[in-house]
């Protein structure tokens, strides 16, 4: 499933702050909501495991993208831990570090871009047992573009769209469903 939504309020506000490094939370009314869900057979942890590796995130990332994780191993997930990345976005090269805000294995994690191409960007990983077995991967993302809504709307939510449509179809062929 993928959908997108503007100005969708979500039920974790609490681990968005008001400022995150340089970037301010924008106007409600130029946030975007980006929700996607997939579904594997694997139990929770074992899935949660595989996210909380950062290294894995290149295996989920289309590769016209050109990403690179470039902190250094080993990584030790946890709170307030930020991780630099690498990656070309329409064929311009750009940094992109992100800072986890919310560590709750295996149930959740939440990181947010600190440096990087968006307004704003906070990104929540949610992971739930399925009854009968399985585990339902949700990612829910909040943005914001410079430039406002027009931009939004003719190239950064296309853009999403397929990078979110890309993760959805590895994700199933690396865990399975």
């Amino acid at each position: 499933m993928l959908a997108t939504t503007a100005n969708a309020s979500l039920a974790h506000g609490h681990d968005r702050p008001a400022v995150l490094g340089a970037k301010r939370r924008p106007d409600p009314h130029t946030l975007h909501t980006l929700r996607t869900e997939t579904l594997s057979p694997l139990p929770i942890e074992r899935v949660f495991a595989f996210f909380a590796d950062p290294f894995n995130l290149d295996a989920l990332t289309p590769p016209w993208l050109r990403f690179r994780v470039l902190t250094p191993p080993p990584i030790a997930m946890r709170e307030g831990l930020a991780l630099d990345y690498r990656l070309r976005v329409r064929g311009l090269a750009m940094r992109w570090q992100s800072v986890i805000l919310a560590w709750e294995p295996p149930d959740r994690f939440v990181d947010a871009q600190s440096v990087g191409p968006y307004a704003w960007w906070w990104h929540e990983h949610r992971f739930e047992q399925v009854p009968g077995g399985g585990t339902r991967i949700t990612d829910t993302v909040e943005h914001a573009a410079p430039g406002g809504r027009l931009l939004h709307d003719v190239l950064v939510r296309p853009d999403l769209e397929r990078i979110f449509a890309y993760r959805s179809v590895r994700m199933r062929e690396l865990l399975g469903g």
